[in-house]
């Protein structure tokens, strides 16, 4: 027997004696483990504790730091809310969807967290649908634990971001009485936060913790749509501002331009430049000034006019000014308005002159009717050949009344926007211009009358009694502003489609300030010249209506003051009948 084989036994006592030593060992070190455990358990447990009472204490921090954001720190003050939200919660991604009451949709809108913003207006649901519709229809949160199977999910477009699980809770506005109770609660959408990190669930706990959190969302929302909407309004008014045509000045208490619009700027010569100057560096017209400041110590003034230079042209602006209060009657400043009544003032002055000219117009006629009336009633009147001269100048003379009041009647029946009722058809236009030529030339001695038409004329469709009347006016008007005589030309061709004539006389000629003007009804040409030569002022803008509304023409001057003036007028050969109709309608 050898060696090995006798120690066989004690050997075997020697490794049982190991084994019940290490499973002692073992039991001991399962012990502690197990210790260890539920020690780490119970910290893990302490730690969510705290976890939770930080969140709350952070959420009680929102609260608190949202009712005093500044409105105009609203829409960075929510992108940061929502980075906090899904910081709280764990949350990889925040969405908010806001309700478009046209299309009856929620639609994600900005600012998200973790979700790229341009794919935001994609992500939209009808209100009658998937969870989103349920949650703003209800008011109620929702939670879901796998989108992927959830019916509520499907109809959301939840797929576009990937979304594995989510809270859901509606966006609320609250309106609070002085005592801060909930007056109105308006549900303007809905709150969502997707996938919660590390792979874990939400839980009710972050369900309650984004409910209250969406109170802030919503407040800061109402507080940001009420500072785009008072921005807006502010830059609608300062644009309305703008494009008045009258000037607008406000002043402070202070005496400083708080606001000057551009014809204000253009009347004063002004830049923006102006605003926050003391008024009296901006105006300098006494004037104004002093209506300024006697409407700051409360004086009730009338309007002050004055007159201003602008890019030549002298422009009379008259001011009113009043004070600007607030609603608990602190003075704001002084508002003032400048209207350029410059072309008001001027047909003022025309009306007077009108008045005047008319009055001589027809005392010159009826003078002469009358004159040479009585004298035909005499016992011992004039000869035959004598009486058939009277008898011609009271028939010219009673035309020349016809005409007068004619032209006032037209003028009259333009003004009130009243059809002169024309009457189209084909006209000769070779003789309306004859005929007119030879009836002007028998009224002047001074004047020759030529008639310049290279080819004969097509016959045009136009009203023939009122083509009649452009030429006589025209022509009357060359021989009246040619006291000295000379040749009086009829040009007229045809071009494009177009009859062209002009009446060219080798009188007084225009002044250039006043070829824009001359057919403005009343307008007269007042000067050393012209003073002897009456008129009503009416004749040419008869015309310039006749032609253009009439027979949809154009009508225009060339002059050269002391070498006399041009008057052209075209109008189609082939008028728009129906077009023309429905103008003078």
């Amino acid at each position: 027997m050898s060696t090995e084989t006798m120690d066989y036994p004690k050997d075997l006592e020697a490794l049982r004696a190991r084994v019940a030593e290490l499973e002692a060992l073992n039991k001991q070190i399962g012990d502690k483990a197990r210790e260890r455990v539920q020690h780490l358990e119970a910290e893990l447990k302490d730690l969510k504790a705290r976890r939770r009472d930080a969140e709350e204490r952070d959420a009680r921090r929102i609260d608190t730091s949202m009712e005093v954001t500044p409105i105009n720190e609203a829409d960075v003050t929510l992108r940061r809310l929502i980075q906090r939200v899904a910081m709280i919660l764990q949350a990889e991604k925040i969405v908010i969807m806001f309700h478009e009451r046209d299309a009856q949709e929620l639609v994600g809108m900005a600012p998200a967290y973790g979700v790229d913003e341009d794919r935001l207006p994609f992500f939209k649901v009808k209100v009658e649908n998937g969870i989103s519709g349920q949650v703003f229809r209800e008011g109620k949160p929702a939670l879901f634990l796998e989108a992927s199977s959830d019916s509520r999910t499907q109809k959301d477009m939840v797929k576009l971001l990937g979304v594995r699980n989510g809270i859901t809770v509606p966006l609320v506005i609250e309106k609070r009485d002085d005592e801060n109770r909930v007056t109105d609660r308006t549900t303007i959408g809905v709150l969502h936060a997707f996938d919660k990190r590390h792979g874990e669930e939400f839980i009710e706990e972050d369900v309650r913790l984004l409910e209250r959190m969406s109170r802030n969302v919503g407040s800061i929302i109402a507080n940001l749509q009420l500072y785009r909407e008072i921005t807006e309004e502010r830059e609608e008014l300062l644009q309305t501002f703008e494009s008045l045509t009258s000037g607008l000045v406000l002043v402070s208490p202070e005496g400083r331009v708080s606001q000057m619009n551009a014809s204000a700027r253009a009347i004063f010569g002004q830049s923006h430049e102006a605003i926050g100057k003391q008024v009296t560096e901006v105006i300098e017209h006494p004037a104004v000034i002093e209506l300024f400041q006697q409407q700051t110590s409360g004086e009730d003034l009338p309007k002050v006019e004055f007159n201003v230079n602008i890019a030549g042209l002298e422009r009379i602006f008259e001011v009113q000014a009043a004070a600007v209060r607030s609603e608990d009657g602190k003075s704001l400043g002084t508002v003032a308005i400048f209207s350029d009544v410059t072309d008001i003032r001027s047909i003022d002055k025309m009306k007077s002159s009108f008045v005047a000219m008319a009055s001589h117009e027809l005392r010159t006629p009826l003078t002469a009717i009358k004159g040479f009336a009585s004298t035909l009633l005499l016992d011992d009147g004039p000869d035959v050949e004598s009486r058939m001269e009277f008898y011609s100048i009271i028939d010219q003379e009673c035309d020349r009344l016809t005409r007068l009041i004619n032209d006032l009647l037209n003028t009259a029946r333009i003004e009130a926007r009243e059809s002169l009722k024309p009457f189209y058809e084909e006209v000769d236009p070779n003789e309306v211009l004859v005929k007119a030529m030879k009836i002007q030339q028998q009224t002047t001695h001074k004047h020759t009358l030529v008639l310049d038409i290279p080819e004969p004329l097509p016959m045009i469709v136009a009203d023939k009694d009122k083509l009649d009347q452009i030429v006589t006016n025209l022509l009357n008007n060359a021989v009246k502003y040619s006291p000295n005589g000379g040749n009086i030309t009829i040009h007229g061709t045809c071009k494009d489609g177009e009859l062209l004539v002009g009446i060219e006389d080798q009188g007084l000629g225009i002044p250039k300030d006043h070829l824009g003007k001359v057919f403005e009804r009343f307008h007269r040409v007042n000067n050393e010249d012209n003073r002897k030569i009456y008129g009503t002022g009416l004749g040419l803008f008869l015309v310039k209506h006749l032609v253009e509304q009439i027979h949809l023409g154009k009508i225009w001057v060339e002059s050269e003051l002391g070498h006399g003036s041009t008057f052209w007028f075209k109008m189609p050969i082939n008028i728009d009948i129906t077009e023309a109709k429905r103008i003078n309608e």
